[in-house]
């Protein structure tokens, strides 16, 4: 069985109020070249198809416009996609009965049957050829927090619902995989122990999970959520990482992967195929020098040249007034777009005054003593007078409602 293994698409994102549709448009046009070169069997979304929950009708019409196409250019091809916590897991399954015509099969969260149970089946896939042949087994788990899983038996602890759940499905599977087919576990969260470089995690945290609570069966576990592409120790679990980078820290090579299972028990082979960013994301320079130099270095970027800046600029205290302005200004009539300052402040020798201070010396110190100090070692000069009566007036007022 050959697999496309991706995630994260973020759809909709907007980089600093800039729309990112282009890049996006592009790379799944990239997908789709590479479904008709390859002629996989199944294509795998592990979450995070949107990047908010309640996505624009731009970012819903690329989305099933990719679809269709990515359909029409490999009819046999089967489609699953699973909900990752930027999803709505009620919006992404809206349309799920009607996506079936078009072999994709949408797993957005675990629900009830008309009986009142957990309908188990909902997340098990038969892969099969374009003939009807099964060809393998994918158990689709969209991202559901450790402590939100169902209970399947009133006596297995609230604790240990997830390693239950997961290996039931993966039981089911097994049970009905006679002729040894290999057998791909998706799911959308974060294996303790991956690596997170340049990840932000702002949405919703992140609850790491111990693979060991992923079960056994699985041949290949196809994550989503961090971005960072790796494959975990064991041969079995991988992160395919995100198309494009969704912040400067992702400063790393975006792709796909393209995984071979050959039968249940062997080892996968994994290829990555590497996406082209139509606009890039750069910090410059690579270190921090003064603002004026900056500037110097976002104005010599070509006109034509298509790429998201973040100038990295070095400063003693306070950023300067205008220089946003001044940036924006620089970048009139050019393709590139200035996002922010990435500021780095000078690091000077500790003044004697904070050098020599312990813990007894500060309890005798009042705070605007304390306040004095910091910022002369921080900033390398005096507090302004008007921000030091700001501060004496705050614990005047605080130390009158305590006495009262």
């Amino acid at each position: 069985m050959k697999i496309i293994h991706t995630s994260d698409w973020h759809l909709g994102q907007q980089l600093f109020d800039y729309d990112r549709s282009e890049e996006q448009r592009d790379f799944l046009r990239q997908l789709r070249n590479w479904v008709a070169a390859e002629q996989p069997d199944a294509l795998l979304v592990s979450g995070d198809v949107f990047h908010y929950c309640s996505p624009s009708a731009s970012a819903q019409r690329l989305y099933t416009d990719a679809l269709v196409a990515l359909h029409e250019t490999c009819p046999s091809m089967q489609i699953i996609i699973t909900a990752g916590n930027h999803d709505s897991s009620s919006k992404l399954e809206i349309s799920r009965n009607l996506w079936k015509y078009a072999g994709v099969t949408v797993v957005g969260s675990i629900c009830r049957n008309e009986a009142g149970k957990v309908d188990l089946e909902r997340h098990l896939v038969e892969i099969k050829d374009g003939n009807g042949e099964p060809k393998g087994y994918v158990v689709a788990l969209p991202h559901v927090y450790p402590q939100n899983f169902p209970s399947l038996d009133e006596e297995v602890p609230r604790e240990d619902r997830q390693r239950f759940f997961i290996q039931t499905l993966l039981d089911r599977v097994a049970e009905r995989n006679t002729a040894h087919l290999s057998v791909v576990l998706m799911a959308h969260l974060a294996v303790t122990g991956s690596d997170i470089t340049g990840q932000d995690d702002g949405r919703g945290g992140m609850d790491y999970t111990d693979i060991r609570l992923m079960g056994e069966g699985y041949d290949y576990l196809a994550l989503g959520h961090i971005h960072f592409p790796q494959t975990l120790p064991g041969g079995r679990a991988r992160y395919c990482g995100s198309p494009l980078p969704v912040s400067f820290d992702e400063s790393y090579g975006h792709s796909v992967s393209v995984v071979e299972l050959a039968a249940h028990g062997v080892e996968p082979e994994v290829r990555t195929l590497p996406v082209r960013n139509l606009w890039p994301l750069k910090v410059l320079p690579a270190q921090a020098v003064p603002l004026e130099e900056a500037l110097e270095v976002l104005k010599a970027i070509p006109d034509e040249e298509k790429l998201y800046v973040q100038l990295h600029v070095r400063i003693q205290d306070v950023p300067p007034a205008y220089c946003m302005e001044r940036a924006y200004e620089l970048t009139r009539g050019k393709q590139c777009r200035f996002c922010r300052y990435k500021w780095e402040r000078e690091v000077a020798e500790p003044t004697e005054d904070a050098a020599e201070l312990d813990v007894d010396r500060l309890l005798t110190f009042s705070p605007s003593q304390v306040a004095s100090i910091y910022y002369r070692d921080k900033f390398q000069h005096d507090i302004p007078p008007e921000t030091l009566e700001l501060l004496e007036e705050a614990v005047k007022r605080v130390r009158t409602q305590e006495e009262e």
